[in-house]
């Protein structure tokens, strides 16, 4: 069983953002839920972080049940997810979170699009103050079921909590819009790592000018070798575990073989 928890929730689509208000609900069941997001969208900004500008914050207030049914919400950070994790953790939280949640992101954070990622980025960040955290995004749709998609997306939170070792943990959970209908299939898979295709379209703006929109889409699927990119293809709901030191340790083996004789600039 899980007890009752302290759970920093965030995201890159905004405080307001629907998909952020449907997860606060269904995490309310697990625990008490800490909103701290950015005031306005910073999808697509990766890991970024504030540090040559103040970080301005408003508290965010709702009322949900009629007259003096006022309370607060959470905290908008005028920043990158990144910030609103170590803000909410170093500033605002009472104690340590026992988890980090970041989304419901509105479009699928898989492939090498985790490396772009806000959603992610901002688990990232709950895993290095050595939380366990998890990103959740679902895929685009103008009409998105984001409740239904919260609902899976606890249960799956759930079932990875008692099942993880103890130490913290780092995941990226992913919810193809086929999923949400009738019992989906979760499968544990690796990030795809191919680049994804495409390029740019040159066009012309009104005065003549040049600019240029980003096109492609992601790489097909290798035959035989599943991935989160091949999953979701399929329908299914996938889990990967991440994690954020980059070495690559087969080429540090070969690596520390190596002679460096450098010239001596006194010479």
């Amino acid at each position: 069983m899980i007890g009752f928890m302290l759970i920093l929730l965030t995201n890159d689509d905004g405080i307001y953002a629907p998909g952020l208000a449907a997860m606060e609900r269904e995490l309310r069941v697990m625990g008490e839920v800490m909103v701290v997001a950015p005031a306005a969208e910073q999808s697509g900004v990766g890991h970024a972080i504030t540090y040559l500008s103040p970080l301005i914050v408003k508290e965010v207030y709702r009322n949900e049940n009629g007259p003096g049914g006022e309370r607060r919400w959470g905290w908008a950070v005028e920043g990158s997810p990144a910030d609103c994790v170590k803000i909410g953790v170093q500033q605002f939280s009472s104690k340590t979170p026992d988890l980090v949640v970041s989304g419901i992101n509105g479009g699928l954070n898989a492939g090498i699009n985790v490396l772009y990622s806000g959603t992610v980025a901002a688990a990232i960040e709950g895993a290095f103050f050595g939380i366990t955290s998890v990103a959740v995004s679902l895929e685009f749709d103008e009409h998105a079921r984001f409740d239904r998609a919260a609902r899976l997306a606890c249960d799956v939170i759930r079932r990875i909590l008692e099942n993880k070792s103890p130490e913290p943990q780092l995941y990226n959970l992913n919810i193809p819009t086929a999923a949400l209908s009738g019992r989906p299939e979760v499968c544990i898979v690796p990030m795809n790592v191919t680049r994804y295709g495409g390029g740019f379209e040159k066009r012309s703006d009104p005065w003549g000018r040049d600019y240029y929109w980003m096109t492609g889409g992601p790489p097909e699927s290798v035959p035989g070798h599943e991935t989160d990119l091949s999953a979701l293809a399929k329908g299914k709901v996938t889990i990967t575990p991440l994690d954020y030191d980059m070495t690559r340790r087969t080429t540090l083996d070969e690596m520390r073989r190596w002679e460096f004789r450098l010239a001596d600039d006194s010479e």
